[in-house]
């Protein structure tokens, strides 16, 4: 006979509550595995730098799924069979019997030593996108020996990759035409009819050093429509580490101090979208009629979910032609923009991600003009890209398919735990009544 037992226990370890890239993706991660129903899972909180912790809302039938199972305290009754650990890979833990990590890397050729060791704890790891895993798997270190000064091993990453898309939320983010009254209101304020969008953070460095090229955007788009009578605006739909009015007020300065060094008659328009947004009214604004395209000089991307989730809109997007995007965008639906490969300025990451001789992409910030100029002046010619794009993403990165296909790859790479208990019961030999003996009780005397 078999006696059942509770599903395999799947310990997530990840920043599922916070306003983050990696928080989004770990959300999708988990609600993934709950639908595929084959563990237990468990949850275990974590900060993801110093963005909010509120991205969680109760009354939310996809949230409530997720705090039903977070854990109270980082500790279980007995040791879960998997652990899939969603952080940067040097802060891995083997706390399963199956450990997997999961990062979206960085947005440049090689990643730390640390991180290699990480990496290699793990049973196996999954990435989001293709430059990510060539990037993880054409790192390696060579371990010199301190007597000799003679290479002793060379180091790399040897535990199993896999590719696994972050996948849209196609019931979210899709083509629409309802707005809510405070996003009409807020665009009235923007006079220009022809926008271009960009979303994304703008983070530590200088000018052409922050990760995305946010500072950049800025200069060339002053550049190509300064002087110009009806030129098109930008909206940036941007914050630094927060969305705090400190923050808010620092995105308005670097935007000025980049204007300055313009030199021109009139500027283009600049409007600052600041704040913490839910998803739909994200794709409000991507899909807003004033918004024409999305842009993005970005110097590289592990995935860059913005951009696919703005895909889905059917606008042009116009991006940087290297790293994670190009799984999702190609030269015929979109506009990738050519460039260089450069060293990384030391400036752009912490001391702890900096790796000495790794290279990201730097557009072609003529190329990028040119595009800008181009879109503008012959829009009608770009527009069918984004809606072929927008069919295209819908079918082939959406969450439902993100899910199956992280079923398929558990299906190769985690083992089988037993559900069931086989008790083995001795034969019992079936007594008939002449094989009973028979028993003599003594008289018993009233008392």
């Amino acid at each position: 006979i078999g006696v059942r037992m509770n599903k395999p226990v799947c310990l997530v370890t990840a920043p599922v509550a916070t306003r983050s890239g990696y928080g989004a993706h770990s959300r999708d991660i988990v609600r993934a595995l709950i639908k595929l129903d084959r563990y237990d899972v468990k949850i275990w909180n974590v900060k993801w730098g110093s963005t909010p912790m509120n991205a969680l809302q109760k009354g939310d039938p996809n949230d409530d799924i997720i705090i039903e199972r977070l854990l109270t305290e980082p500790s279980l009754p007995t040791q879960p069979e998997i652990h899939i650990h969603i952080v940067v890979p040097n802060e891995f833990q083997t706390y399963g019997k199956y450990n997997i990590g999961i990062t979206a890397g960085l947005e440049c050729t090689a990643i730390p030593h640390k991180w290699v060791d990480g990496l290699n704890k793990m049973d196996m790891n999954i990435v989001p996108a293709n430059f990510v895993k060539e990037s993880i798997l054409s790192t390696s270190f060579d371990v010199v020996d301190d007597a000799t000064k003679k290479v002793r091993e060379r180091i790399s990453v040897k535990k199993p990759v896999e590719v696994l898309f972050e996948g849209a939320d196609t019931d979210i983010f899709k083509k629409t035409k309802e707005f809510s009254k405070d996003l009409v209101n807020e665009f009235k304020n923007i006079k220009e009819s022809f926008n271009f969008l960009y979303t994304g953070h703008w983070l530590q460095g200088k000018l052409g050093e922050d990760r995305k090229d946010t500072g950049m955007l800025v200069k060339v788009f002053s550049e190509t429509f300064k002087d110009m009578k009806n030129s098109p605006g930008l909206i940036m739909k941007t914050s630094g580490a927060s969305f705090s009015v400190i923050d808010r007020e620092e995105m308005l300065g670097k935007i000025r101090q980049i204007q300055k060094t313009v030199k021109a008659k009139t500027l283009p328009s600049i409007y600052l979208f600041h704040g913490d947004m839910t998803d739909e009214e994200m794709n409000e604004i991507y899909n807003h009629p004033k918004v024409k395209a999305h842009v993005n000089l970005t110097h590289g991307e592990g995935f860059g979910r913005p951009l696919l989730e703005a895909s889905l809109s059917g606008k042009l997007v116009i991006a940087s032609g290297w790293s994670g995007q190009t799984d999702f965008l190609s030269k015929d639906l979109s506009v990738l923009l050519g460039g260089t490969l450069q060293d990384v300025p030391k400036s752009s990451f912490p001391k702890e991600m900096y790796v000495q001789g790794s290279q990201w992409f730097t557009v072609n910030y003529n190329e990028a003009s040119a595009v800008l100029k181009d879109v503008h002046k012959n829009f009608n010619k770009y527009k069918m890209r984004g809606e072929k794009l927008s069919k295209v993403n819908k079918s082939k990165f959406s969450l439902s398919k993100m899910t199956k296909e992280l079923g398929l790859i558990l299906d190769k790479y985690v083992p089988e735990f037993s559900t069931e208990v086989k008790l083995n019961l001795p034969k019992l030999k079936k007594v008939s009544k002449k094989d009973t003996p028979e028993i003599k009780l003594p008289k018993l005397k009233k008392v």
